[in-house]
């Protein structure tokens, strides 16, 4: 018999919490160790007398993950609109887990040729594939069972499982920098971490199998006209789009103090470990904040910051060099960063009806990944070679910036209390609000 939690709940329990942060963490976690170890990737894969041709062979690879995003986005994030929440998360946990064992043990070029990279190519399809039906699902059940007076802190979790993946990922490669020479860590010292999160896998299952659903979904494709919520996708979609390019250079920093700035690999995941502790203290700090001074507010003035800190912050970095230049610049754009793009996540699930959150959500945040998540490394790492100029992922990001503060002056605030268009005050007119079902 299904069972429904009373409407005047005050919190969404733990254990709730805990299923939907182990599956997000997971999944991110090893998407983005992929980044991380770009350069020993392609050393194994994609073997060349040049390293920067070997490089650029890995980033177009972890690319290659990103095509199919949106693919997965429109199956998986369709299938939590129309089956509900809890079997799109539990599948695209599951083909995730495929995929992260599947990488960590292709053999090297060496030792198969041509059919490493073909292997590896695929599974970081599959992954895209999985992760681009993960956001949507998973964002939309956090949103859905929180109170609505605090939906920002708890949707912010979505955000603060990928800061706590990418201090994990920095964590465990700053550990195996730190005990393993160059050669081992191409050797096998990307692969054990990648099978660190293999081992996570089925507890992560069960967790997700254990949810309750927070959507009446009947089966039947939902009946809502899209032309209404077409400003809406496109805003968040510039949103997104600008985030995306800051979260992918800022998680670039460990390949961009190798390669670039030529700084030792345990310094060099040092920054990632940075970039992942800021994100965790103030993902939920950003959340709760722009429940109580909006969402259009929480965004617009670390936003502006941000725009102003980008060139300076890497002018100090690549003309320092040093340890404290690199994690303290790090430090302050990630921090700035965090709390820009924590709301904009909230902002586009709640502008969002029901019956289209999972879908609509999935669908706008995977193509701004796939579209600028999957090309910002190595658009970067491109612009760097032809110009020799290690400002230019400074540049990108600050364009980036700019036509993400242009977006948040459109965006029409959407927190319930403060919202001014009363078709996205809580409850919406379209939105069935359901509680849990068990």
């Amino acid at each position: 018999m299904m069972k429904t939690m009373p409407e005047t709940r005050a919190s969404i329990p733990a254990r709730y919490v805990a299923a939907v942060v182990v599956g997000n963490a997971l999944e991110f976690y090893d998407f983005l160790t992929y980044a991380f170890f770009a350069v020993y990737i392609g050393r194994t894969f994609f073997p060349s007398s040049d390293p920067s041709a070997s490089l650029l062979a890995s980033l177009g690879t972890f690319g290659v993950g990103f095509v199919t995003r949106p693919i997965g986005s429109w199956v998986i994030g369709r299938m939590g609109d129309r089956l509900g929440r809890k079997p799109a998360m539990v599948l695209s946990f599951s083909l995730m887990g495929v995929a992260i064992a599947g990488l960590a043990l292709t053999p090297s070029h060496a030792m198969i040729g041509v059919a490493a990279p073909v292997l590896a190519i695929f599974f970081r399809m599959l992954q895209g594939f999985a992760l681009g039906g993960e956001v949507g699902p998973t964002t939309a059940f956090l949103l859905e069972a929180a109170p609505p007076e605090r939906r920002g802190f708890y949707t912010a979790f979505q955000a603060w499982t990928q800061h706590l993946s990418v201090l994990a990922a920095g964590l465990v490669g700053f550990g195996l920098a730190s005990t393993l020479s160059a050669r081992q860590l191409q050797d096998f010292g990307w692969r054990a971490a990648f099978l660190v999160g293999v081992a996570i896998v089925p507890v992560g299952l069960m967790m997700r199998r254990s949810l309750p659903e927070t959507f009446h979904a009947d089966g039947t494709r939902a009946r809502i006209p899209l032309r209404p919520h077409l400003s809406v996708a496109v805003i968040g979609l510039l949103l997104l789009a600008s985030g995306t390019i800051g979260t992918y250079i800022s998680t670039y920093m460990t390949t961009y103090a190798i390669v670039t700035l030529r700084m030792p690999a345990n310094v060099a995941f040092a920054a990632t470990v940075v970039v992942g502790l800021c994100g965790v203290a103030l993902d939920l700090v950003s959340g709760a904040l722009s429940d109580r001074i909006g969402r259009k507010a929480a965004m617009l003035v670390p936003g502006i910051l941000l725009l102003l800190a980008i060139l300076p912050a890497f002018y100090v970095i690549a003309h320092d060099r040093t340890t404290a230049a690199l994690l303290g610049a790090t430090a302050v754009l990630s921090s700035l960063l965090a709390l820009s793009t924590c709301p904009m996540v909230i902002w586009l699930t709640e502008s969002l009806p029901a019956a289209i959150r999972s879908g609509g959500v999935a669908v706008v945040y995977a193509v701004a990944i796939a579209t600028f998540g999957g090309t910002t490394q190595y658009a970067v790492a491109w612009l760097i070679k032809v110009t020799q100029n290690p400002l230019a992922p400074a540049w990108y990001w600050t364009t980036a910036a700019i036509v993400g503060l242009a977006a948040m002056c459109a965006a029409r605030e959407s927190a319930p209390h403060k919202a001014s268009n009363p078709d996205i005050r809580f409850p919406p007119a379209d939105v069935v609000t359901t509680g849990f079902h068990e």
